[in-house]
């Protein structure tokens, strides 16, 4: 790979050489002739690739590994903003810690290739300066009077001011009567402002937004905004965002879940005066080509975005905020896997612009990064404003059961309809979708799996909106393919012998409605909740106490402020303990937390129960004690004592193929040649939990390395050894989140 810190300035004449990276997953860079193009690095150009052509970038001077009477030239230049040195030293960067190829990581800069295309001016109407002559009509005299009183407008728009239909002013520029002129688009984006009033922060807010302004003209740096549930984290780091804009600076704000936000872009506008331009999957094709334009412009000043919104071409980054910093949803674990947090970091790193990070459960490698003086920690003790943090308490599923058939234990029940009662809102959490995990034949015990993945299909009841829906469908998670369920089994033929176990969100929602008939409920997840406008009216509804008893999975506990919310029970506080993960603990600790959060966030004080089997598990101890550096503590050391993250290193390599036989004759060859080094283990190869995922067989390789040892050489080099064969895939993951 060509360093893209070499010359970054230069400029290459007609007929040299130049490196080109190409947005797709090859081995490196391709050498082209600039031709009679004037070339600088960073430049989109098209080039033929075989028989066809694609777009890349210029990465900078080619080599002499091929004859030039070989070499194809560049087709034609782009003519649109180039890409930053620092995104493709941060392209390069990603690149080779992940192990992906660096045209993989550049696909995600280069993700709308609309926005390369040039900008079209928009064609507005004015009168002609001298219009021949033409029939007069009284549509034809409004429209002249409207455009001779106002600056140009486009067609639409004079139409519209004039009262007419399209054909009228189609028929003027026939006749003459109207002149088109040339007008650039208006900006996508109105631009916040710094100086907007916002709310009054609390002395503590107030050094720890003190702090965040003096890093923005600082350079880089990490703080850790470490605050409660409820103590205005985010109004702290708008005050860095608010110093950004007044230096002129973008700044990027990551939030694990973008298209459910609707209550921080409220506050967002309360601050600033108008939105911020936004980044995620939800967004049309159109404004995915505005947004990116504006983004490389430097015309869009805050960005806030998915993970991949870290990938934009930022023309001049002054801030990177990473809210919920511990959430799972940063990781990403397709194509190029990656963790938006600490890439975050080094993008921070390498703009020289400042990161802030802002959880009230800080990830164990925050934690460590903060003990190690790498970063400061901002600590909010306390809820803004005087709002007391919730009381915690535990029931214990062993000495008070629900009935059979039921899932609430009397013990919440009886909570639930005294908060009802006092005209206070209440919140059921279960972090499983659906009506019911698994679907077994009462006769024979046989279960309903997915045909292409090794996982139980899931019954759903409801549809987008939370509402019933009819006989339901049995559905995989991880693959998506669904099916009606059968009125027969087809192990043993039995009628109607289906059975849902156990409880998922939809099936608590059918017992709330049965036992609070007079509440009005409503159910939120990620598979009832229709895309962001969706989410923003249901979240409206609450906050507008529409609803009484809201009923959902993890996208409930994502900062939401309820006034009147004051009770929240946990279904299953248990569910994510097993498994074992890694970091099981810490993300049932987490995200307990966060729901344990939602409760008494104003001037009524909150109470929250969690039912479990296991009340004297560490996580459930320190909930119900309110310690949570205690329960860090313990995490800590027994991640050192195993030599585990963040005090060890790890990797994980995952083998894909459609045949079984080829897969495993393959993955025996990669073991035979895994390297055998001090402080470096290799386990493996074994099925991975889900061995069959989306049709394709999976083994998996574990390696763990001790801090001091050297990762990403033999692990590269290990990987050239054994190149897979045709319909083998092998995917590196870096620092792995998930061990499916």
């Amino acid at each position: 790979m060509v360093s893209v810190a070499a010359n970054p300035t230069r400029q290459f004449s007609p007929h040299s050489r130049v490196a080109v990276l190409l947005p797709l997953p090859l081995a490196g860079l391709y050498d082209y002739l600039a031709g009679a193009h004037h070339l600088h690095p960073g430049d989109f150009v098209v080039v033929p690739l075989g028989r066809r052509e694609v777009v890349g970038v210029v990465w900078g001077e080619g080599t002499d590994a091929v004859a030039a009477a070989k070499l194809r030239p560049v087709t034609r230049r782009l003519e649109c903003p180039p890409l930053p040195e620092v995104s493709r030293k941060f392209v390069d960067w990603v690149a080779g810690y992940t192990l992906a190829p660096p045209g993989a990581v550049l696909r995600m800069s280069m993700s709308v290739p609309a926005a390369l295309e040039p900008v079209r001016d928009l064609v507005a109407c004015r009168v002609a300066a001298t219009p021949p002559a033409f029939k007069l009509t009284e549509a034809r005299r409004r429209v002249l009077a409207v455009a001779a009183a106002l600056p140009p407008l486009v067609a639409a728009d004079l139409a519209r001011e004039a009262g007419v239909g399209p054909a009228v002013i189609k028929g003027l520029f026939e006749a003459g009567a109207l002149e088109p002129v040339p007008q650039a688009p208006p900006p996508p984006f109105a631009h916040p402002d710094p100086d907007h009033p916002g709310p009054v922060l609390s002395v503590g807010q107030r050094a720890a937004a003190d702090h965040l302004c003096e890093a923005v003209a600082g350079g880089f740096s990490v703080a850790v905004i470490d605050g409660v549930t409820g103590s205005g984290k985010t109004e702290v780091y708008f005050e860095a965002i608010a110093a950004a804009l007044a230096a002129g600076r973008q700044s990027l704000i990551l939030l694990p879940e973008i298209a459910l936000s609707a209550q921080w872009l409220e506050r967002f506008r309360r601050r600033f005066g108008t939105l911020p331009a936004q980044w995620h999957s939800e967004l049309s094709d159109a404004k995915r080509r505005d947004t990116w334009r504006a983004v490389a412009a430097g015309t869009a000043k805050v960005v806030v975005g998915a993970r991949s919104a870290l990938f934009l071409p930022y023309k001049e980054l002054g801030l990177v905020v990473v809210d919920e910093e511990h959430d799972a949803g940063f990781k990403q674990e397709e194509g190029v896997a990656y963790h938006a947090r600490d890439m975050a970091v080094v993008r921070g790193q390498l703009g020289g612009c400042p990161v802030v990070l802002a959880s009230a459960t800080p990830s164990m490698e925050t934690v460590t990064n903060i003990a190690a003086g790498r970063y400061t920690r901002l600590h909010l003790p306390d809820r803004h404003a005087g709002a007391l943090l919730p009381e915690i308490g535990l029931i214990d599923l062993r000495r008070h059961p629900p009935p059979r058939g039921f899932w609430l234990s009397p013990l919440l029940v009886a909570a639930v309809e005294e908060t009802l009662a006092a005209g206070e809102q209440a919140m059921l959490f279960l972090n499983r979708r659906g009506y019911a995990p698994l679907t077994l034949c009462r006769k024979c015990g046989h279960r309903l799996q997915c045909p292409h993945c090794t996982a139980w299909l899931v019954e759903h009841r409801y549809g987008h909106g939370g509402e019933a829906g009819g006989t339901g469908r049995l559905v995989c998670h991880h693959c998506g393919h669904h099916v009606r369920p059968p009125t027969a089994c087809p192990e043993c033929g039995a009628e109607d012998s289906f059975a849902a176990c156990g409880p998922g969100v939809e099936r608590i929602a059918e017992e709330a409605a049965h036992r609070f008939p007079a509440a009005r409920i409503a159910l939120m997840a990620s598979d009832t909740v229709a895309g962001p406008q969706a989410a923003a009216d249901l979240i409206g509804k609450i906050a507008d106490h529409q609803i009484d008893l809201l009923i959902g999975t993890q996208i409930v506990a994502k900062g939401y402020h309820f006034p009147m919310l004051t009770l929240v029970g946990i279904v299953d506080a248990d569910l994510g303990l097993d498994g074992g993960d890694l970091r099981a603990g810490e993300r049932t600790h987490q995200l307990l937390s966060q729901v344990a959060g939602r409760a008494g966030r104003a001037e009524r004080p909150g109470r929250v129960l969690l039912q479990t089997f296991q009340p004297s598990h560490p996580v459930m101890a320190a909930l119900a004690e309110g310690d949570r550096d205690a329960f860090v503590a313990t995490e800590a050391e027994a991640r050192r004592a195993a030599g585990m993250p963040p005090f060890g290193r790890l990797a994980a390599l995952i083998v894909s193929g459609p045949e079984a036989a080829a897969l495993d004759d393959f993955t025996r060859k990669l073991a035979r040649a895994a390297p055998r080094l001090e402080g470096f283990q290799v386990i493996g190869p074994a099925p991975a939990p889900l061995a069959l995922l989306r049709g394709r067989h999976r083994r998996r390789f574990l390696i763990k390395a001790r801090r001091d040892v050297a990762l990403h050489a033999p692990l590269r080099k290990w990987l050239e050894s054994a190149p897979p064969p045709h319909g083998i895939r092998v995917q590196v993951d870096i620092d792995p989140y998930g061990f499916l």
